[in-house]
């Protein structure tokens, strides 16, 4: 298994611990040892999860529908790092499961 690790802090988060982008990707790959995922990359975000209109996320989802089959999961940490607009999340785990892969937060 393989995935592709998402990591997303707001400006007004970064300062909160736990949200750091380094205690995130921290996190994220202990969970991928320690469930012998491989790990393809680590993408680092610092927009609002108001919506999915993201740079890094924009990007994200053009490579992996581009590259299918490459990877099995994005994983978060949390599921407010991947949105926190619930219909947005719909619509969009319904497209990444459309291309075979699953979006999953590890806590």
């Amino acid at each position: 298994m393989k995935a592709d690790l998402y990591v997303r802090v707001s400006i007004d988060e970064q300062a909160d611990k736990g949200y750091s982008q380094r205690d995130q990707a921290e996190r994220l790959q202990r969970y991928c040892e320690v469930n012998k995922i491989a790990v393809r990359r680590i993408i680092f975000e610092d927009h609002s999860a108001k919506n999915f209109n993201r740079p890094q996320w924009i990007d994200l989802l053009q490579d992996v529908k581009r590259k299918q089959n490459t990877v099995d999961f994005i994983l978060f940490t949390k599921w407010d790092r991947f949105s926190r607009n619930a219909a947005d999340a719909y619509q969009m785990i319904n497209t990444l499961r459309k291309i075979g892969i699953e979006p999953q937060a590890i806590e």
